[in-house]
């Protein structure tokens, strides 16, 4: 029987207008502007591909919808996928944008920490570049 994995849900208010913010954000060739880890986004067919250290690898991003939903998945050369939620959520004149980190199986407690400072580095990117563009 698999366990619950041990999760981090990371969030940063951003200060300009939810539909604006998810536009940006749902666009898979913005992603290298903030998220660091993906490094350079390439088009390959249908598929998104990003350089690692361990070679090539697949990303899908959830298709545009009305809900704010930024959901992708990375595919490794294992056969394990990594599966990222991430919202946009309207919050008065601005909106939350939050990420939920999962703790993988093999991942050591120091490992995990530090995937969530990457990652609060990351959104704290991405709000910086958002609301200096609102002005």
């Amino acid at each position: 029987m698999q366990r619950l994995n041990e999760t981090r849900t990371l969030s940063v208010s951003i200060e300009r207008d939810a539909d604006e913010v998810y536009a940006f954000l749902s666009a898979p060739e913005n992603f290298p502007k903030w998220a660091s880890g993906l490094g350079q986004l390439r088009k390959d067919g249908t598929d998104w591909i990003t350089e690692t250290p361990e070679g090539p690898m697949k990303i899908r991003f959830s298709q545009r919808n009305e809900f704010g939903i930024l959901d992708h998945w990375l595919f490794p050369a294992s056969d394990k996928v990594i599966y990222i939620p991430m919202r946009v959520v309207k919050n008065g004149t601005g909106c939350l944008l939050t990420f939920i980190l999962f703790r993988l199986s093999a991942m050591t407690q120091d490992k995990f920490e530090a995937d969530a400072e990457w990652v609060m580095r990351d959104l704290q990117a991405a709000k910086q570049l958002l609301e200096s563009n609102s002005r």
